[in-house]
């Protein structure tokens, strides 16, 4: 492993009080001890959603590729599309989870983005591994709706054991308050790409509606959902999800409130902006990839404090935790971020030794 050392600019960067209601807060900086965090790979391509075997890592890149760490090893492997992927803004190979039994079926679930000769949508689809090329397989959900820019892309297993997508409004704003649409919304689906009989509107892959652009998934031990959410140049939001609300956009955002609609736990506020990206649960606190924030940031849902746990590596896409060890990925390469030398990178820290 390559190990990069911080001092002042690295884990627990920034601690801050936060108000009450949605846990607006700004974020100051503050006090910081030396933190040690290792570089695992680099020279990622627009990295976007990370998954892991046990110590094996796979990543898929926007251009169109996977790539798999093992160790100090890395290797890019091919994907076979049947549709071209799109090279619209934020578009391209998104969303990508393992099967439960990947070990055995060497199969994973990809949401991507593509264009033909009826336009620009996304899809959700199987891919199946085999001698180090990706192929996809089987169609599950299509015709999810795309556009310039907000195309959600995160997909996540869910402790139901169903397979859970954030799709973005494709700019379309309406999109979002239309159940009859898949725009703006958390889709939830049977592996096989069916419709749960227990999905809260009949014959539906709706989850939760009235979303702009989430981009981020992830649960607690006890069931609890939450998603993060891109706001209209501010007011970015971590919500608490249940089946069937309304979350509001583009009616309200951040801390609005309307008596059908729910409001977020956490908002960035009107003067500033998260652009906050994948999810992941550990120990009672929401770790959060940043974009526009350039950081990993903790939520405390309990207590409603929010801190930034990592900075000063730049724009940051998604993360995961495995036991007690954070990993997450840069997306300097994007185009919005300043490359650094040899980005991207996927990065591990500690959890354990962060308090």
């Amino acid at each position: 492993m390559k190990k990069t050392f911080f001092t002042s600019l690295t884990a627990v960067l920034f601690i801050a009080g936060c108000s009450s209601g949605s846990g607006q807060g700004d974020m100051s900086e503050g006090a910081v001890s030396e933190q040690e965090i290792e570089t695992v790979a680099e020279n990622l391509e627009i990295p976007w959603a990370i998954d892991h075997q046990d110590d094996t890592f796979y990543i898929t890149e926007r251009t169109g590729s996977i790539v798999k760490v093992e160790g100090d090893q890395e290797e890019r492997q091919a994907v076979e599309l049947k549709e071209e992927l799109a090279t619209a803004a934020e578009a391209g190979l998104l969303g990508f989870v393992l099967a439960p039994d990947f070990q055995e079926s060497q199969m994973a679930y990809a949401y991507y983005t593509y264009e033909n000769g009826d336009g620009q949508f996304n899809r959700i689809v199987t891919l199946r591994l085999d001698d180090g090329v990706w192929t996809e397989e089987d169609l599950l959900l299509d015709e999810i709706p795309s556009g310039n820019v907000h195309h959600g892309g995160r997909l996540k297993m869910g402790p139901d054991d169903k397979l859970y997508a954030t799709a973005g409004d494709a700019a379309e704003v309406d999109l979002a308050q239309e159940v009859d649409s898949l725009g703006g919304k958390i889709l939830r689906l049977n592996l096989d790409g069916s419709v749960p009989y227990d999905n809260p509107f009949p014959d539906s892959y709706v989850y939760s509606y009235g979303h702009r652009n989430p981009q981020g998934l992830t649960w607690s031990p006890d069931g609890t959902m939450y998603a993060s959410e891109h706001g209209n140049s501010s007011n970015d939001e971590i919500n608490e999800i249940e089946a069937g609300q309304n979350y509001g956009w583009p009616i309200i955002e951040g801390d609005e409130e309307r008596d059908d609609m729910v409001s977020p736990l956490f908002t960035s506020g009107d003067d500033s902006t998260w652009a906050p990206s994948g999810m992941a649960y550990y120990d009672g606190k929401i770790y959060v990839a940043s974009l526009r924030g350039t950081a990993v940031l903790e939520f405390d849902p309990a207590t409603n404090e929010q801190r930034t746990f990592v900075s000063g590596l730049g724009r940051i896409r998604d993360l995961i935790i495995d036991e007690d060890t954070l990993y997450f990925v840069s997306n300097n390469t994007d185009g919005r971020g300043n490359t650094g030398e040899n980005d991207d990178k996927l990065y591990r820290v500690s959890l354990s030794t962060s308090d």
